[in-house]
């Protein structure tokens, strides 16, 4: 191309004025650094050590022709430099290069630079150098250390190490800079914008000014003066009236293409590099979120931790963000999303004395609708992410608006607008790049011009860290001073830059309000992929819930002091893996075995707090006899089936205390399972074993392949698909004539990009459905459950299927035991419902979610794959049915059929993913009347909460037989949370409405409580609540979160 635009001969541009000021541009950057020197070879040694032990070992000589790395390597390597007599006075760096014949371009090659035993920065493509010194003293010698690490992912194959000592032309340099920013504008309009015409014919002038010829040094520089002074008096301090506010940043993934142990070293990378770079740009402000980062950073570089510090309170570097990581918030539950908060801004606040107030979300998969309520009250203000840019087909309508949630609270949000000017489409980045191009094209992408001139850019290169470069922050300078054409620069923090665009909507009549969760459309994949992960997390949560629940009750009732630091461990573990590339599951595979033993730990500590807790209680009931205690954490009385060791005795039978015979018998493999009727909520009721045997009655009917109990018949057909399903209190089927119920489908799941992360709208144009069955039979059959086991396999996997059968509860469990061994097969089961509805609800958290059912308009078509938590549902007003799981979180529900999705098994990044043996729960569940007059969330729970029991001698204890800690009358009210206070010795109960319903409610407790106080999320901003008769009268309105502050006498 001839012309730096597209050609048009009007206004000089036959001259190419532009292109010849380009060149010269080029050549003065040539220029920058006039004497170049090589620093002389390394010695080498291999391996992971830290500073102060890389001498405890053997070094070699590493010579210019050899060459080092491979996959996830650890090294170091070092040298002495020393200042040539030549360089005496002048700025001088010192340069390294793995790729000495060619740009260093890979990110494969990073190293941590210290000189003279301190850390100084990180070096990778983007920060190849350090400066040595600004004065630099002929013969003056530096000892570097090079902390090398070649990436597992990136690695391309092994490379070369050189260095350099360079000097600086401070004043060529400068005017580089004071001539390529006005000329990036100018490129970025076209040849009849005065914006460009004007900056050209300036630039013009001022490049004539150079004397590039002269061999006199001096003559030389003193044009190259003088084209600055030209320029600044020409070009700089214009104001187009619109103000982009820049805050440098470094988007560190906890993990992804790296393991956890790498994050660590490049947290310290990018860090030590923002503070190097700080000394040279004091107007360079920087901005980083993440509780857990700077953690790491605290416990492995205390030093550089201590200079952010400094720098915070300088208020030059922002901590913000709220969150302990930035965390997925479509799978994680409601609580994990309170302890991100809680973990998160407690750190920050401990740490740097910030009270965050931004929720800094820039690269997340989609937003839940229950977030804006929890946002606000875990006292934040304000939302930011760029990623709802990323949509497949719909363009956001919006950048900056009230998003309002679930229960109707709002939180302002801003969506950066950051894209180059020649970006066709309409997705933005959180990584920009701070210069012209992408400021101005920040600015024309941005879509609520008519309501402010202000946008945010966040900046510095990020997915793995690096942050913000010099060339950005030369750009920052110039745009700062102002350029004809391009938004004004202001670096300032995001905080200031939101307190300020507060203050310009809050009473604007343009401020636009999106209603409802902020669906992203794309990487829809990560709702299934890496399921193992998927199903420790729901496990997990769940497990340190019981252990806070069982924590407070064991010190309440048995003086058991309640585990707070191993609680808080536990926590952070489970918040860590919920980072945004950890649990979606697109993470190499090395991630997740360093996950899985994060998971296994957490298990075993959190089973060791619940045994614990459940022992103190257990040993102080006042029982005689051989007793089972079953403890319910729910926050609603129940009645449900207990899974527990078999006894010794070979004639038994179970009581209640009163004497009444509970259902029981043992299983296909061994356990006990007994009815346990009533237990009550946030307690537990004592049971006796008996030593005799006693008659019980099979109470769900079978033969023939039907099952039948007193709310439903169950046919098989031959393929042990459900061909009816008859719901006797409906006195209906669930689906129509000749439709199969939970036939297991397999499809062709092969996205065109991004595989772990995506399933394509077209992954239904190839399938096959699991017919086969290898064996089908009855296992169990009891008072307690009927058990049918099917067998099927498919290509080299095999799936088991066992379906349970009460006769209490109209739901149907199915167990499911999978070996999976497919590549690129997405896994579903298919329900069709015979009902009239137009949208589907979904359990999310805190609450639930309607979506459309249908594929009218493009917006309803992208969401062919959705989340949700324990249950989805279809229904119209006489009838419904629910799909609930324990650990799932991939749904397609459209045109009258419910779709849950069981595995994927994608082969990048981790190419060995869900290729394993799998178990899981599924269940059917049919009702009368709209899903709101259901008992689906109580089953859901009940599915995912199982009773916990401990087996005892009992003893002559102080304890009753049976005890609820905390109580509410309201069915559409749930008890969520249970545990101490954070800071007090006061119990905190979280609780919310589920059903859109404005409710009042009595809340009843176990225990004397002397004051009652309801606060923030946060544990904070506590109002104190009227006690009647020992309990609480409250007033939830719809989907309202609740938390509780309660001390007692």
């Amino acid at each position: 191309m001839h012309f730096d635009i597209e050609f048009c001969d009007k206004n000089s541009e036959r001259k190419m004025l532009a292109s010849r000021v380009k060149e010269i541009i080029n050549q003065l950057k040539g220029r920058i650094f006039p004497e170049c020197v090589d620093a002389g070879e390394f010695l080498f040694r291999d391996g992971q050590y830290t500073l102060a032990d890389i001498n405890e070992g053997e070094w070699k000589s590493f010579g210019k022709d050899e060459f080092w790395g491979y996959k996830e390597e650890y090294c170091w390597f070092k040298q002495t430099v020393t200042i040539p007599d030549s360089f005496a006075g002048k700025k001088v760096i010192y340069q390294i290069n793995p790729y000495p014949d060619s740009r260093w371009e890979s990110r494969a090659q990073q190293f941590i630079v210290f000189v003279n035993g301190k850390l100084v920065q990180g070096a990778d493509p983007y920060h190849q150098y350090i400066i040595l010194s600004d004065d630099a003293k002929a013969g003056e010698s530096y000892d570097i250390a090079l902390n090398a690490y070649c990436d597992d992912w990136e690695f391309a194959g092994k490379t070369r190490l050189t260095s350099s000592l360079k000097t600086v032309d401070e004043d060529v340099k400068d005017l580089y800079y004071d001539l390529l920013s006005p000329w990036e504008t100018a490129h970025n309009y076209s040849h009849d914008d005065t914006a460009r015409i004007d900056i050209i014919k300036s630039l013009n002038t001022a490049v004539n000014m150079l004397e590039l010829n002269t061999i006199d040094d001096a003559v030389f520089h003193d044009s190259v003066r003088k084209a600055r002074e030209y320029l600044k008096e020409n070009i700089y301090g214009a104001d187009m009236g619109v103000v982009t506010s820049a805050i440098g940043h470094t988007h560190i993934d906890t993990a992804w293409l790296w393991r956890l142990r790498q994050t660590r070293e490049k947290a310290a990378r990018s860090f030590s590099s923002v503070v190097n770079l700080m000394k040279e740009y004091p107007e360079y402000k920087f901005m980083s979120s993440q509780a857990q980062i700077y953690d790491f950073v605290k416990q492995d570089y205390p030093e550089l931790y201590e200079e952010i510090k400094e720098l915070v309170r300088e208020k030059r570097w922002e901590p913000e963000g709220s969150m302990w990581v930035e965390s997925d918030t479509n799978v994680v539950s409601g609580e994990s999303l309170v302890r991100q908060f809680l973990v998160g801004k407690r750190f920050f606040k401990n740490e740097f004395g910030v009270d965050n107030r931004i929720m800094w979300l820039p690269d997340v998969f989609g937003y839940s609708g229950a977030l804006p309520q929890i946002i606000r009250k875990s006292d934040i203000d304000y939302f930011m992410t760029t990623k709802i840019s990323w949509n497949e087909f719909d363009k956001f309508p919006f950048d900056t608006f009230m998003w309002r949630g679930i229960d109707g609270t709002e939180v302002l949000s801003h969506f950066i607008p950051t894209q180059s000017c020649d970006d066709k489409g309409f997705m933005t980045t959180y990584n920009g790049y701070l210069s012209p191009d992408q400021v101005i094209g920040g600015w024309r992408r941005y879509s609520n011009k008519d309501l402010n001139k202000n946008v945010l850019f966040s900046y510095g290169w990020g997915d793995g860290g690096g942050g913000p470069t010099r060339d950005m922050l030369e750009h920052g300078r110039r745009m700062e001073k102002g350029i004809p054409g391009c938004p004004t620069l202001k670096q300032e923090f995001a905080r200031d830059f939101f307190d300020r665009l507060a203050s310009e909507v809050k009473d604007s009549d343009r401020l636009p309000v999106w209603a409802g969760e902020l669906y992203l459309e794309f990487h829809r994949g990560t709702l299934t992929a890496q399921s193992r992960n998927k199903k420790y997390n729901r496990k997990s949560e769940y497990l340190y819930q019981d252990a806070e629940s069982l924590g407070v009750i064991a010190e309440l009732l048995a003086s058991k002091e309640y585990p707070s630091d191993k609680l808080l461990s536990g926590w952070k573990l489970i918040l860590l893996n919920q980072f945004h590339d950890i649990i979606p599951g697109s993470s190499i595979a090395a991630v997740y075995e360093d996950s899985k033993e994060q998971y296994e730990l957490v298990a075993k500590e959190g089973a060791e707090m619940v045994n614990e807790s459940e022992s103190a209680v257990a040993s102080l009931i006042n029982a005689d006899g051989r007793i089972i205690v079953v403890f319910n954490t729910l926050g609603f009385a129940r009645s449900s089936v207990v899974i527990a060791d078999t006894p010794e005795k070979i004639e038994f039978h179970i009581e209640d205390m009163d004497g009444n015979v509970m259902p029981s018998q043992i299983t296909y493999d061994g356990k006990l399972a007994f009815f346990a009727a009533d237990v009550p909520a946030k307690g537990y009721k004592t049971f006796r074993i008996v030593d005799s045997a006693v008659e019980s009655a099979d109470s769900v009917k079978s033969g023939n392949n039907e099952f039948s109990n007193d709310y439903y018949t169950v046919k098989f057909d031959g393929n042990m698909n459900i061909a009816s399903y008859y719901d006797k209190s409906a006195d209906r089927c669930v689906s129509k004539e000749n439709d199969v119920l939970g036939r297991l489908i397999a499809y062709e799941d092969r996205p065109h990009n991004h595989e772990a992360w995506d399933i394509k709208c077209y992954y239904g144009e190839k399938y096959w459905n699991i017919d086969n069955v290898d064996n089908s039979e009855i296992v169990e059959h009891g008072a307690v459950r009927t058990v049918l086991k099917v067998d099927r396999t498919f290509n080299k996997s095999h799936i088991t299927q066992y379906y349970v059968f009460y006769p209490h509860t109209a739901r149907i469990d199915i167990f499911y035991d999978v070996d999976w061994q497919e590549k690129r097969i997405a896994l579903k089961a298919d329900y069709p419902v015979d009902v009239n509805a137009v949208n589907a609800t979904f359990d999310i958290q805190f609450g639930n979610l309607k979506r459309t059912a249908h594929e009218n308009t493009t917006w309803d078509y992208s969401q062919f794959e959705v989340c949700g938590h324990k249950w989805a549902d279809l229904s119209d007003n006489g009838f419904g049915f629910s799909v609930l799981n324990d650990c799932k979180y991939g749904w397609t529900v459209k045109n009258s059929h419910i779709k849950p999705t069981l595995l994927r098994s994608a082969t990048s990044p981790n190419h060995l993913q869900d290729r394993e043996r799998h178990n899981f729960v599924y269940s059917m569940y049919a009702h009368s009347g709209d899903v709101s007059s259901s008992g689906v969330v109580n089953e859901a729970y009940d599915i995912n909460v199982p009773l916990r029991s401990i087996t005892t001698e009992g003893k002559s204890g102080v304890l009753p037989t049976e005890f609820s800690l905390v109580n509410v009358n309201k069915s559409n009210v749930i008890i969520e949370t249970v545990k101490k206070a954070e800071d007090s010795d006061s119990v905190i109960v979280r609780m919310y409405e589920t059903w859109n319903r404005r409710t009042n409610c009595e809340v009843s407790f176990g225990i004397d409580v002397k004051d009652a106080f309801e606060c923030n999320l946060m544990e904070e901003k506590d109002e104190k609540l009227s006690l009647y008769d020992g309990k609480l009268k409250l007033t939830f309105k719809p989907f309202e979160i609740k938390t509780l502050k309660l001390y007692t006498k």
